[in-house]
């Protein structure tokens, strides 16, 4: 793989390198690609792993990230597509979270030849209401989460980790969202909240043409099971499975329930 790639994208191989399957795991807003380190190993034996971090968060270059380039999730589909193509990848399946749930999806309906499968973890195409929509979050609400960010970047870390992880019995998990999210520079998080929040996908739904498992947790403060409900009726042949699970954060909170649910799909 080139150097240039590995650093733009902190891309690693992992798992059984030479088994014929491959997966990739795309991480969610805020964290990076150590927020699979328990649902990966128990794919390890018999898959190839492709972790990498989305451009403006983890340890991806960040001389790689311009608000003018990152304007758009088809700009992080195209950075995907990119690593499939230096891998060779074709048939992959692909394990999305949150805001990479739908840049997986577009990077599937442009170039559908590279995956074969999509598991989508509290996927939104849309977080703003909208006509006979309901994405669970309306301008002002965004505009006062802007605010918070530019007044107190930390303090916003502190309080929206917690919520958005929920599982208040284990104070940890929210603990280690926020030092990820943290670790994101202020200015960069708040155009990138930007982007995700504003962004509507729901044109882009019907042109999937993948076997697509969709995985909802009971309560999540990001995505109304509304949402989940409405990604199921619109993307063709797709399968909605709810799991024992709460929170935004299913992989780091319940990762026995995403991993039975992944083994199940494929």
């Amino acid at each position: 793989m080139s150097p240039s790639l590995i650093k733009k994208n902190n891309v690693t191989l992992e798992g059984n390198v030479n088994a014929g399957k491959t997966i990739i795991f795309a991480h969610g807003f805020g964290t990076d690609k150590t927020s699979w380190d328990i649902v990966k190993q128990a794919f390890a034996a018999d898959y190839r792993l492709v972790l990498y971090d989305n451009v403006g968060g983890g340890n991806a270059d960040p001389k790689a990230y311009s608000p003018l380039k990152y304007n758009t999730l088809n700009t992080y589909a195209d950075d995907l597509l990119a690593i499939a193509k230096e891998l060779d990848l074709k048939d992959a399946i692909v394990v999305g979270h949150s805001v990479s749930s739908m840049i997986c999806l577009i990077a599937a309906v442009k170039a559908p030849q590279c995956f074969s499968k999509m598991i989508l973890i509290g996927a939104s195409p849309r977080y703003l209401d909208d006509d006979g929509y309901f994405g669970g979050f309306n301008q002002q609400v965004l505009n006062d989460m802007y605010e918070n960010m530019t007044n107190n970047y930390y303090a916003w870390v502190s309080g929206f980790s917690a919520v958005a992880m929920a599982n208040p019995d284990k104070p940890e998990l929210g603990e280690g969202f926020a030092k990820t999210l943290a670790a994101i520079r202020p200015d960069i998080a708040l155009s990138v909240a930007k982007v995700i929040f504003e962004s509507d996908i729901r044109k882009e739904l019907t042109k999937l043409n993948k076997p697509t498992l969709l995985i909802q947790t009971k309560e999540d403060i990001a995505v109304p099971a509304a949402v989940a409900e409405y990604l199921n009726e619109n993307i063709s042949g797709s399968t909605l499975t709810y799991v024992n699970a709460t929170g935004h954060f299913p992989h780091i909170s319940a990762p026995q329930e995403i991993i039975s649910a992944i083994k199940a799909f494929i």
